[in-house]
């Protein structure tokens, strides 16, 4: 590992780099917040796969990739006069002193667990904000549904609602299931989604990370799937040639194989 002087003089090399590309280099010095922002939200997801495939160097190398856009970020904003890199490191320096009162505040030192810390994490937000800003306020519209139930429903928990006992939300479960499979043709897009929300905060409640487990479950059906495909192709056949129960039969060929 490297030392703290090594990792400040890194830094200082990328700012150096991006310095110079952003005045000698035409591609660099064309873009704007708005042309690298879709290339940005490109990267937090090759960051997402290479930590949900285990690879550390991958992880590693799609860590700077984010960082060099949060740099681009920075140094576009000097050029307009709004703020720098310095300024950004301030503010999220300011932000994790307030909200860590347990580390850097009278209670410093004070025994506390990482529940209690999760349990009232909104609440010490709220303070941040003068009482101003809603709870929800920070969560973007235009978030993917799947990451913004999950934000929802951490931030009540956050200010204590939640369900006293995890077991609980499956009543909740069968009761949206209940309304979903009852629900007019008019009310059934609601339903479902009630019932996804519901899904999801059990996913929750039980330690298991949503967006992994259908990620998961998405790649084993692309497994399965391709497998079936490729064995109707080798029988020199195509999907319309084939009943339901044929391609069940590949199917479970495939499951039976791991896939």
């Amino acid at each position: 590992m490297h030392t703290r002087e090594e990792k400040l003089a890194a830094f200082g090399r990328l700012l150096d780099i991006m310095d110079a590309l952003r005045e000698k280099c035409p591609w660099n010095a064309e873009q704007t917040f708005d042309s690298i922002r879709r290339l940005t939200e490109e990267e937090v997801y090759e960051l997402s796969d290479a930590i949900l495939e285990g690879d550390r160097q991958a992880t590693a190398k799609e860590i700077g990739d984010l960082l060099y856009h949060m740099v681009f970020y920075a140094r576009i904003g000097q050029e307009e006069g709004a703020f720098d890199i310095a300024d950004c490191i301030e503010k999220i320096c300011d932000k994790m002193v307030f909200r860590h009162p347990h580390v850097f505040g009278p209670d410093a030192g004070k025994a506390t667990s990482a529940k209690e810390i999760a349990d009232t994490w909104e609440l010490v937000k709220a303070k941040e904000k003068g009482g101003n800003k809603r709870v929800m306020a920070g969560i973007p519209k235009a978030m993917p549904s799947l990451l913004k139930a999950i934000a929802m429903q951490e931030k009540a928990r956050g200010c204590g609602f939640d369900w006293e006992k995890k077991e609980d939300v499956w009543e909740k479960v069968a009761e949206e299931y209940r309304e979903v499979s009852e629900a007019p043709e008019e009310k059934r897009e609601e339903e479902f989604g009630d019932l996804l929300f519901a899904v999801i905060n059990a996913a929750r409640l039980y330690g298991v990370d949503p967006e992994a487990a259908l990620n998961r479950s998405s790649e084993k059906f692309r497994r399965r799937f391709t497998y079936l495909e490729e064995q109707t192709l080798r029988k020199g056949l195509q999907f319309k040639d084939m009943t339901l129960a044929q391609m069940d039969a590949l199917w479970d060929e495939a499951k039976a194989k791991g896939l």
